[in-house]
């Protein structure tokens, strides 16, 4: 129609379709992997004591493990930490030690095989019982931070508009989570805030949406709901864009500059921030227009006796 001609450029809602199965399928996928592989849960959530150590010369995993398993550490779990030179080990929680005396078996275990050459960099010990109540009040905060979102924009909104920005941030946590456990990369603390920041990211680029498809729907007197949500889409497009692409700048930047202990919450957040610019396009627009909503719902309520003269 050519009242929507100079606005817009995209047929986003024509390609929802193609969008839904998208998500649907990478859906399925993370949650077959999160059930299936689970999480590579770090210390923060397990309990154990994480040890960091360094040497000049390069550091073979197997070799590390297998004097690990020699002195009574068995499943522990070895991995590089930036280089060859540095080793995380991670291991479970054991009464008979304490954290002091579990750092100093590995140490002298280590430097039998290493002699003078083993430097410990860092000793984290958490309790099996904190690590319980981490995962428990971690999976809490993302159940308020969701169920808070719902509420705010059910009163800024409407309450398909609510529920269509939860399905969006949904859809982000559990494929954000999904890739983690695919690739088997450790889910700690860190990670755990990064998620939590997605949900702030995506929900923000999602209310400048609704906020100019509120604003179409009551000044446009043409159009389909599909119509009006193409044009808000396009509108926003370059502003959704610019902001996603410049923290993504800063993203990488962090990941591969700010070393390996915020390797995890970098590589979440750019995950999110990738996935949370998709559904504030596709998802979000899709759900609300699948549920039915009008221009009805969204003009204002005229109290009576009131001019409407000037109402578009």
């Amino acid at each position: 129609m050519q009242i929507f001609k100079k606005d817009t450029t995209f047929d986003f809602m024509g390609k929802r379709r193609i969008a839904a199965i998208l998500s649907t399928v990478l859906i399925i996928i993370a949650l077959v992997s999160i059930v299936t592989r689970g999480l590579n849960l770090g210390v923060d959530f397990t309990g154990g004591t994480l040890v960091e150590i360094s040497s000049p010369q390069p550091m073979d995993l197997d070799a590390v493990r297998e004097v690990m398993e020699k002195a009574d550490f068995e499943g522990a779990m070895v991995q590089y930490f930036g280089s060859a030179h540095e080793v995380l080990i991670r291991l479970a929680p054991r009464e008979d030690l304490s954290s002091a005396e579990i750092s100093t078996k590995v140490l002298e275990t280590l430097r039998n095989d290493y002699p003078d050459e083993v430097e410990m960099r860092r000793i984290e010990f958490v309790g099996p019982q904190v690590g319980d109540e981490l995962t428990e009040d971690g999976g809490l905060a993302m159940l308020y931070a969701l169920f808070g979102i719902l509420v705010y924009v059910a009163i800024r909104f409407e309450k398909r508009f609510a529920a269509g920005s939860v399905i969006a941030l949904v859809h982000d946590v559990i494929i954000t989570i999904g890739i983690f456990s695919l690739l088997g990369m450790e889910f700690d603390l860190s990670v755990l805030a990064a998620i939590l920041a997605v949900i702030g990211y995506s929900l923000n680029d999602t209310i400048v949406v609704f906020d100019r498809i509120r604003e179409n729907f009551r000044k446009m007197r043409k159009g389909t709901a599909e119509q009006i949500l193409n044009v808000s889409i396009n509108q926003t497009i370059s502003r959704t864009l610019i902001t996603s692409l410049t923290t993504l700048l800063v993203l990488l930047a962090l990941f591969f500059l700010g070393g390996e202990i915020i390797h995890g919450f970098a590589f979440a957040l750019i995950v999110g921030v990738i996935v949370g610019t998709y559904s504030s396009i596709y998802i979000a627009g899709s759900s609300i227009l699948a549920m039915g909503v009008s221009k009805a719902d969204l003009m204002p309520v005229v109290k009576e006796g009131e001019k409407i003269d000037d109402r578009p």
